[in-house]
């Protein structure tokens, strides 16, 4: 049934605008027009109450949430119960995100996402595999004795996805540039992370189809002056995406300031590495055997290491605008429009405007997530759940 959004606060590509209706009918946004239009008198309001009106938000790297971790049992349930908790913060679209494990751990991840895709579970995009291609000497909190080089016997298994989006995290130097413009000409987005890569190697894979840096500065050979590194390759290519974690914890604001006037903005997006912890009271859980710690925001393990975040995306947005300096519209392009168009869903995805999807967010003025549309449908919550969300800051 169509329906229009009336009385907010609309985010459009010149900012926050008010006065306008945003009709949906179905899944997608039909329009988006002055209130006293004619066509908006003829069907039924959703009154904002003066709110927010975002796009949804758009999660590549989601480990686990709501006290479940994909890795643990990877099966359509679980993304159903991880997607659930991420959207009482904005989160309407995501990555269930396997790290690295067996090769028959990650046939059983794609077929649950397949399954999960195939099933409409809300929100669900594709899959991100991070590892076990990656390099020891920058494995960080993954299992050193998963890893291994990718070759022919691995390429088949990560293309097996059809009807979603794979993103492959990787370190170059475990694999080939032939294997990566491989996986690439295949669909797949392949992004580098835990790698220790040179700068000329990282070159190399971006000229064979490398589209993106996982958590940018963290878990990679860092920019020096006489050998510039992941990061130095990262920043200095324009055309490539970062994924930031923002939580002042994984990166120095600082370090990231100097990182956003080195490209294009819009070749940035956050991203969350959220943990089971995300959306449950639990300081605790389990990580491939290991005991993690969540202290003050921190997942940490035994030995310090830190282990994904205990981070939100509706946190992750007002932590831009306070430690980037940036206005809350860009902020939120940042985990909407940008993931979007790093996806290969930039025509979907990511805006308010007629055509797209109707994956939306109505939030207040501390970005305080009141309700969710993901393709048309809200997730009809309980107004207990309303009361436990996030509260974090921002101003618009």
């Amino acid at each position: 049934m169509a329906f229009a959004f009336v009385n907010g606060r609309v985010l459009q590509p010149s900012g926050f605008v008010e006065g306008l209706a945003v009709l949906v009918d179905g899944n997608r946004i039909v329009d988006v027009l002055p209130t006293n239009d004619a066509r908006v008198r003829q069907i039924e309001h959703r009154d904002l109450h003066g709110q927010l009106l975002l796009p949804g938000f758009i999660d590549t790297q989601v480990n686990g949430g709501g006290g479940v971790l994909f890795n643990d049992d990877p099966g359509i349930e679980s993304i159903r119960a991880i997607g659930r908790a991420h959207r009482r913060f904005g989160t309407t679209g995501f990555l269930p995100t396997l790290i690295s494990d067996d090769l028959h751990v990650v046939e059983n991840a794609i077929a649950a996402v397949q399954a999960a895709i195939d099933a409409g579970v809300p929100g669900v995009l594709g899959i991100h595999i991070e590892g076990p291609f990656l390099n020891a000497e920058r494995k960080g909190v993954h299992d050193a004795a998963k890893l291994r080089e990718l070759d022919e016997s691995g390429l088949q298994l990560l293309t097996s996805l059809h009807g979603g989006k794979t993103l492959i995290t990787l370190a170059p130097e475990m694999t080939t540039p032939q294997i990566i413009r491989r996986l690439a000409e295949a669909g797949m987005i392949v992004s580098a992370g835990h790698t220790n890569a040179t700068y000329a190697e990282i070159r190399a894979a971006l000229d064979h189809g490398l589209r993106g840096f996982t958590h940018l500065f963290n878990a990679m050979s860092q920019l020096t002056g006489r050998e510039p590194g992941v990061v130095g390759a990262a920043l200095d290519d324009s055309s490539s995406w970062c994924g930031i974690i923002l939580d002042g914890l994984h990166v120095d604001p600082v370090a990231l300031r100097i990182a956003l006037r080195s490209k294009p903005r819009d070749r940035f997006m956050l991203v969350t590495d959220a943990m089971p912890s995300v959306g449950i009271d639990g300081d605790e859980f389990m990580l491939q055997g290991r005991r993690i710690i969540v202290r003050d925001g921190k997942c940490l393990d035994e030995n310090g290491t830190l282990a994904g975040s205990h981070l939100s995306m509706a946190e992750a947005i007002a932590n831009a605008q306070r430690m980037l300096h940036l206005d809350l519209a860009e902020c939120v392009r940042m985990a909407s429009e940008y993931p979007a168009a790093f996806l290969g869903l930039q025509n979907e995805l990511g805006r308010i405007a007629p055509g797209y999807r109707a994956s939306l967010v109505q939030a207040d003025d501390r970005l305080n997530v009141i309700e969710t549309w993901i393709d048309g449908r809200p997730s009809a919550r309980a107004a207990v759940e309303h009361s436990a969300a996030a509260t974090v800051t921002a101003e618009p």
